[in-house]
């Protein structure tokens, strides 16, 4: 029997999250269609923008992703303590970033005079709206949903775009996090698609890597890897430790899967001239 999400996710067990969300299409998410031979890769980026407005708008931060052709993994942290800090006038602007606010509503973020009555009935709309802006069905709605509209419009039809529910697992420590995290990171590795970390295009490795270099200033994600700061909000590892992780998993080979990182090829340290 399904569950619903709620008896799902309980963030005193843990603030992180697996989602896996494939499309009822198959390879017509990401991928060329072998029939017409059109294709839309152009839709990766759609999902990594999406991806990165919905982080800056809802208390929910981004630990790992990969889009794949037919389907994409998200490693999400719900930072609810943080959310609930929010004042009436952030909630009210990252609410309207995503919806039309009621009539009532844009009165009283624009400051004008209401009645106490009026004032209760918008307090009331505002905690409702705290709590959906670090609820994680939410979040994948607004994912899903602007996705699903895109690309039913590009392709002129109409129905379902995902197969049914995105799949969410709870991540309970450090171990299933790194785990899960790396399983993420590897998914094109592991799909024959690309090499090497460093090449797995539209994933959070890659991004890691590109926001590494100097003179790169846009951080689309707040990837939560940092030894430096003492603060739940991080897992407690050097980028450099995290790299040679990926990098040594890749290199597993594995029967029930297509491709690994070749061991002739150099460390990813190496490739990255990275200091050991």
């Amino acid at each position: 029997m399904t569950q619903s999400r709620s008896s799902q996710v309980c963030l005193d067990d843990t603030p992180y999250y697996h989602i896996t969300t494939r499309c009822v299409r198959r390879a017509f998410l990401c991928g060329t269609d072998q029939y017409t031979g059109k294709n839309y890769e152009h839709r990766r980026e759609w999902i990594t923008e999406r991806l990165s407005y919905l982080e800056s708008v809802f208390g929910i931060g981004i630990a790992a992703y990969a889009v794949m052709s037919n389907h994409c993994h998200i490693v999400l942290r719900l930072n609810r303590p943080e959310s609930f800090e929010w004042n009436d006038q952030e909630v009210l602007e990252r609410w309207k970033k995503l919806f039309n606010l009621p009539l009532l509503a844009e009165q009283y973020l624009s400051g004008e005079s209401q009645s106490e009555a009026v004032k209760s009935y918008v307090k009331q709309l505002i905690n409702k709206w705290k709590t959906r802006l670090c609820d994680l069905s939410w979040f994948m709605r607004c994912l899903n949903e602007y996705i699903a509209r895109k690309a039913n419009a590009e392709d002129q039809c109409k129905g379902h775009f995902w197969e049914g529910r995105y799949k969410s697992q709870a991540l309970l420590d450090d171990t299933a996090l790194l785990t899960c995290m790396t399983y993420v990171d590897l998914n094109p590795v592991r799909a024959g698609i690309a090499k090497t970390p460093e090449t797995s295009d539209f994933t959070s490795v890659q991004q890691r890597i590109f926001e590494s270099k100097p003179g790169v200033g846009l951080i689309l994600f707040r990837m939560p890897i940092d030894n430096k700061k003492a603060d739940s909000e991080v897992i407690p590892y050097e980028l450099t430790d995290y790299l040679e992780l990926v990098d040594w998993t890749g290199r597993v080979i594995l029967e029930h899967k297509h491709g690994s990182t070749p061991e002739s090829l150099p460390r990813i340290l190496c490739c990255l001239d990275i200091d050991v």
